[in-house]
């Protein structure tokens, strides 16, 4: 087994993932521990989180800076300081550059709400009702430099039944994110999980395009 990996998460909002993940790593359920927690925007309860326990939690305002390159040079050197294994992106509502991406390649996972490659980008529960859907779900994957592009590790799916709504999909799909992204997370931190040549591997097997399949 290998030794604890240093985890940073990158949020934007309330941080529900980034507590499931804390959960997990403090029930012993990912062999890893959470350095530090960044959020592009101050005031967001994620940071309460992080700090209630007891997490390095800082604020880098992607408005201080010129240009999305500035930022990102700015936010590497953040994040580097403490000194990651992993990136985990839960709620970074940011488009991040090559130059970032290529920085923390195989070691920067996302989590996105759509059985991927379908609706990449926002209002995918509202695109899912708008296509007709019978199933929904979410996503977790490596981050390349194509948005939401990345090879997919792990899918979570959900019914979609007769009068959702799209905070009803939300919800449901919520619910299998706090499920499967701590999952996905252990699975790095215990060396199962690698990306090689832009593919995601699990155990040495390449994954298929939708990711495992635990069926």
């Amino acid at each position: 087994m290998s030794e604890n990996k240093n985890i940073v998460v990158l949020i934007s909002g309330s941080g529900s993932n980034l507590q499931a993940i804390i959960d997990a790593c403090n029930d012993g359920k990912v062999a890893g521990s959470i350095t530090g927690v960044l959020s592009n925007k101050a005031d967001v309860f994620g940071l309460e989180r992080a700090k209630t326990a007891g997490i390095d939690a800082q604020v880098l305002s992607h408005k201080e800076f010129d240009s999305r390159e500035q930022y990102d040079q700015a936010l590497i050197a953040k994040i580097d300081a403490w000194q990651p294994d992993l990136v985990v992106l839960a709620g970074f509502m940011r488009i991040l550059t090559p130059e970032f991406v290529q920085h923390y390649k195989g070691r920067l996972l996302n989590i996105h709400p759509s059985l991927l490659p379908k609706y990449q980008g926002l209002n995918t529960h509202q695109r899912a009702l708008d296509a007709g859907d019978e199933e929904h779900g979410v996503s977790v994957h490596f981050v390349t430099e194509e948005l939401d592009g990345g090879p997919v590790i792990l899918q979570a799916k959900i019914p979609v039944f007769a009068g959702d709504t799209a905070a009803d999909l939300q919800a449901r799909v919520h619910e299998q994110e706090h499920r499967i992204y701590p999952l996905v997370v252990d699975w790095f931190c215990t060396d199962r999980l690698t990306m090689r040549e832009d593919c995601a591997t699990l155990d040495d097997k390449v994954l298929p395009a939708n990711g495992y399949a635990s069926e």
